[in-house]
């Protein structure tokens, strides 16, 4: 799957205007799950895809956020993000100079500064009732999403700015929000906090079905239908055999096929340089230590195996 997007002009922040692309795939899975994920944002819920590598998180939540029509502000979660890094923050001065000749023989004027106020990406699409998308949110600590929970559940936005008026913003009518998580634990990842969690709708991702990955497959890489289908089952095959570091997913579907594509390569155990791409993509799932040396033999027979059943 693949979204197409832009900048929207005389929007700051820049936000986006997507839609899908030419390769995009839109099979029953992925329709089913969008018009779940639309039915819970219509009635006010944010929606959380949560789910591995692989599965197709960020598209399916940029798909979801082209059908309700409205600018999107992507915000993608980091280790190192604070709250102001979300609302934004006092940054700058105003000066402002006041001069008085009233009375031409007495000069009197005055001159003061402000700190002057920059909305960064949430604080934007709640003033503007624009479409969040909030991509792998549990990399950012816990402490900077808690501006959130009054967000989604109050629908009021606080800001620590020194302007009585602009203490609060109250949230767009249309404002919606869509987050994505990968729920592996790994470094970088927090866990979400359950206040946070609790506002949330969320739908778990697993991989795609065989038609749907074989779908996707072929619109990403040109390739005949029934060509594609033999590096779907065999990546699918491998990833059925558990004999992996890493999940080999969809990606790895779709990269091989490109490539093959792009070198007029065909899917078959017999041509060495189709087996060597399936090596150079495959095996890279297993770990590479000294003492793995004869568990990465068997699993290279194997994936010859695999190469040779599916691709003969």
């Amino acid at each position: 799957m693949a979204v197409a997007a832009r900048n929207v002009l005389g929007v700051t922040p820049a936000a986006l205007s997507v839609q899908a692309g030419p390769d995009f795939v839109e099979t029953p899975t992925i329709q089913e799950l969008t018009r779940r994920a639309l039915e819970y944002l219509a009635a006010g819920f944010p929606v959380h895809f949560r789910g591995p590598a692989g599965t197709g998180k960020t598209t399916l939540a940029l798909h979801v956020a082209a059908q309700l029509q409205r600018p999107v502000m992507f915000i993608a979660g980091d280790e190192e993000f604070a709250t102001s890094d979300l609302i934004g923050g006092q940054y700058g001065y105003r000066y402002r100079k006041v001069i008085d000749r009233f009375i031409h023989s007495v000069l009197k004027y005055e001159e003061d500064a402000t700190q002057r106020w920059v909305d960064h990406r949430l604080t934007t699409a709640c003033r503007k009732g624009f479409t969040l998308v909030y991509d792998e949110f549990t990399r950012s600590r816990p402490e900077a999403n808690n501006v959130l929970l009054g967000v989604l559940e109050e629908r009021l936005l606080i800001l620590p700015t020194m302007s009585r008026e602009d203490s609060y913003i109250t949230v767009h009518p249309d404002f919606r929000a869509i987050f994505t998580s990968n729920p592996q634990e790994y470094a970088g990842v927090h866990e979400a906090q359950d206040a946070l969690s609790d506002r949330l709708v969320t739908i778990d991702l697993d991989y795609y079905d065989r038609d749907t990955e074989m779908a996707i497959t072929q619109a990403r890489s040109g390739l005949p239908w029934e060509e594609a289908a033999r590096i779907v089952d065999l990546v699918r095959e491998f990833r059925a055999s558990g004999e992996y570091d890493q999940t080999p997913t969809l990606r790895a579907c779709v990269m091989i096929a490109k490539v093959s594509g792009m070198q007029g390569l065909h899917p078959s155990a017999q041509d060495p340089q189709f087996v060597q791409l399936c090596l150079d993509m495959l095996e890279s799932k297993m770990a590479f230590t000294t003492q793995a040396r004869e568990r990465r033999a068997q699993q290279r027979k194997m994936l010859l195996g695999l190469i040779e059943h599916y691709c003969s």
